[in-house]
C-alpha cells in the first residue's frame, strides 16, 4: 500500500550542501523534464512570496510576479495563467501540506502550514538558490559552496524506494564505536534525517519494534523485501528531534536541564548562532561572560558540539555531563603528556 501522497517521502531538517543538493520528491507529476523544473521554481515563488505572515496577494498580482520573475530570471516566456497557478497550489498542498486559500477583498494567502513540513521551505529555498547560481554565471565567483561531502556506499534510490512503497529492508550495519562489528538489519523505514552534514535512515527495527536512527555511511548490502508494512501516522515529525541535538540513541532518553557558562567571547558566538532552539539566557555580562540554559536528550552530537568551543566552557550542571566532558580532556591531557607535546 502506497502511503499518503502528502508524506511520500519526509525529509527531517533538510540542510543540503550547495555543490551537492539532495532534491528527491517521490511524486509522479514532478519530473526533472524542463516544464517541471520550471514548475519547481514556480512552487518556490509562490511558498516564498506567501511566507511572511499577514501577506496577502490579489490573484492578478500573484500571476503578474510570477510570470515577470519565471521570464527575468529563467527566460520562460511561456506566460503564466492563474489556472496554472492554482494548479500549483494543488501541487503544494500534495507535496507538503502547505494549504493556499483565498480571501475575498485580499487575496491569496497561506491558510496553514502542514504538520509535516518542516524542512520543507528550506529545501525549496536551497534548490532556489542552486538554480538562481546555476543561472547566473557571474554569481558563481561570489558564492562560495561547502566542498565538505559525505561518502556513501548505498544507493541512496533504494532507500528512496522503500519509504515511498512502504517495504521492508534489509541491510548490514557496521558499528563503528563497537569494533566495526557488523550486525544485519530488517527495518521498516520512515524518514531520511540530515544532522551535521551527515544523513540517517529512521525506521522501526522489526526485531524489537523500535524506532532507531541508522547512519546511512554505515548501511551496506541493501536489499528491499518483499514484506509492507502499514506507515506509522501518529509520529508527531516535528517533535521527533526537536528536545535533541542531532541524532539520538533512543528517543525515550530523558530531556534534561542544561547550565552551560562560558566567558564573554566565546558567548558571543553561542548568543548569534545558539547550540538548541530551547537555549535561553540566565545572565550576559561582559565581564563575567554568558550563561545559558537548555532543556534537551543529552546526545553524542551535543556532546561533540560542546567540545567544539570548549575554550571557556563551564558545565554548570548536570553533574554527570560535567563529568563526561572532565573525562575527555582528561584523556586528552594525557595522551598529550605521554608524546610530550
Amino acid at each position: 500500500m502506497r502511503p499518503p501522497k502528502s508524506v511520500s517521502i519526509l525529509f527531517l531538517g533538510a540542510r543540503h550542501v550547495l555543490s551537492s543538493p539532495v532534491l528527491i520528491f517521490a511524486r509522479e507529476s514532478i519530473s526533472t523534464d524542463m516544464a517541471k523544473g520550471n514548475q519547481l521554481h514556480r512552487l518556490v515563488m509562490i511558498v516564498n512570496k506567501l511566507a511572511h505572515p499577514g501577506r496577502y496577494m490579489m490573484p492578478e498580482k500573484l500571476t503578474e510576479y510570477v510570470e515577470y520573475q519565471m521570464r527575468s530570471r529563467y527566460s520562460d516566456d511561456a506566460g503564466i495563467s492563474l489556472r496554472t497557478l492554482q494548479r500549483d497550489f494543488h501541487t503544494i498542498e500534495d507535496l507538503f501540506g502547505i494549504k493556499i486559500r483565498y480571501k475575498k477583498d485580499y487575496g491569496y494567502y497561506i491558510a496553514e502550514y502542514g504538520r509535516d513540513n518542516e524542512g520543507y521551505e528550506e529545501l525549496l529555498l536551497n534548490f532556489e538558490i542552486l538554480s538562481s547560481i546555476d543561472k547566473d554565471s557571474v554569481m558563481k565567483k561570489y558564492v562560495l559552496p561547502e566542498h565538505r561531502r559525505p561518502q556513501f556506499g548505498v544507493d541512496f534510490s533504494l532507500l528512496f524506494e522503500a519509504i515511498r512503497e512502504c517495504c521492508h529492508l534489509s541491510f548490514d550495519y557496521t558499528y563503528v564505536r563497537y569494533g566495526n562489528k557488523v550486525s544485519r538489519k530488517e527495518i521498516k523505514p520512515h524518514y531520511l534525517k540530515e544532522s551535521q552534514h551527515r544523513w540517517y535512515l529512521v525506521g522501526y527495527d522489526v526485531k524489537d519494534g523500535r524506532l532507531k536512527c541508522f547512519g546511512v555511511d554505515r548501511i551496506s548490502c541493501v536489499g528491499l523485501m518483499p514484506n509492507r508494512f502499514t506507515r506509522d501516522e501518529t509520529i508527531d515529525v516535528p517533535a521527533l528531534f526537536r528536545e535533541s541535538y542531532g541524532i539520538w540513541n533512543d528517543p525515550d532518553d530523558p530531556v534534561e536541564e542544561i547550565i552551560l557558562h562560558y566567558d564573554a567571547l566565546d558567548g558571543a558566538f553561542v548568543k548569534t548562532l545558539p547550540l538548541h532552539e530551547s537555549q535561553e539566557i540566565l545572565s550576559d555580562d561582559p565581564e563575567t561572560g554568558l550563561t545559558i540554559r537548555l532543556c534537551l536528550r543529552i546526545t553524542n552530537d551535543f556532546v561533540m558540539a560542546l567540545l567544539a568551543r570548549s575554550r571557556s566552557l563551564e558545565v554548570v550542571s548536570p553533574t554527570h555531563l560535567r563529568s563526561r566532558i572532565r573525562d575527555i580532556w582528561s584523556s586528552a591531557l594525557e595522551r598529550c603528556k605521554e608524546k610530550n607535546f
